[in-house]
């Protein structure tokens, strides 16, 4: 018949040694936990959606004396699908294409350049005259330095198109409100709707 304890069968030097380990470890589970917690000002705020063939995810960095980083980045839910530049005008090249903006509006603005993670490049489209600035295929992320000028409710307004040189375009997101709240201290995201 098998021990009901898994330890019963063990010499008292194991069981003490197994004591031992087991203490250890209960106590570094403990300090690991209380270092874990996140100092107020620090909180990262994250939100998400997906529209259009695109998945959204929106975070706000070191958000610390109402200022600090508005991360987003753009995820095409297809493999050879791209979006285009942010330099792209607003009515495209030839009427194709949008340009990837993330712009805020109300009670937050732009607090420094903007930066994306890819370089842009060019593709030809047929029946348009000259080339259309992209990014290469896959995901995007845009980096923008932002500020509260109140606390209280404000808003990003996300545009974006991707396309695929062999399955053609989504339909263009223009304007998607994200709402979100700030204070000093604290910057959160409303649910997306």
């Amino acid at each position: 018949m098998a021990s009901p304890h898994p330890a019963a069968g063990l010499p008292r030097a194991a069981h003490e040694r197994l004591a031992r380990a087991s203490a250890a470890l209960l106590a570094a589970v403990a300090l690991t936990a209380c270092g874990q917690q996140t100092a107020p000002g620090h909180v990262a705020s994250v939100t998400e959606f997906s529209e259009n063939g695109v998945v959204v995810r929106m975070s706000v960095a070191d958000w610390k004396a109402s200022a600090g980083t508005l991360v987003t980045t753009f995820t095409p839910d297809e493999p050879g699908f791209h979006l285009y530049s942010t330099t792209l005008p607003a009515q495209g090249v030839d009427g194709v294409g949008r340009p990837t903006e993330v712009r805020p509006a109300g009670s937050i603005t732009v607090a420094g350049g903007m930066t994306v993670d890819k370089p842009v490049t060019t593709i030809d489209v047929p029946g348009v005259l000259s080339v259309v600035p992209v990014y290469p295929d896959g995901p995007v992320t845009v980096t923008l330095p932002i500020r509260a000028t109140a606390p209280g409710e404000a808003k990003v307004l996300v545009t974006y198109a991707s396309c695929s040189s062999t399955e053609g375009c989504t339909i263009p997101v223009l304007g998607r409100a994200v709402t979100l709240r700030t204070d000093e201290d604290v910057l959160s995201f409303d649910a997306p709707g």
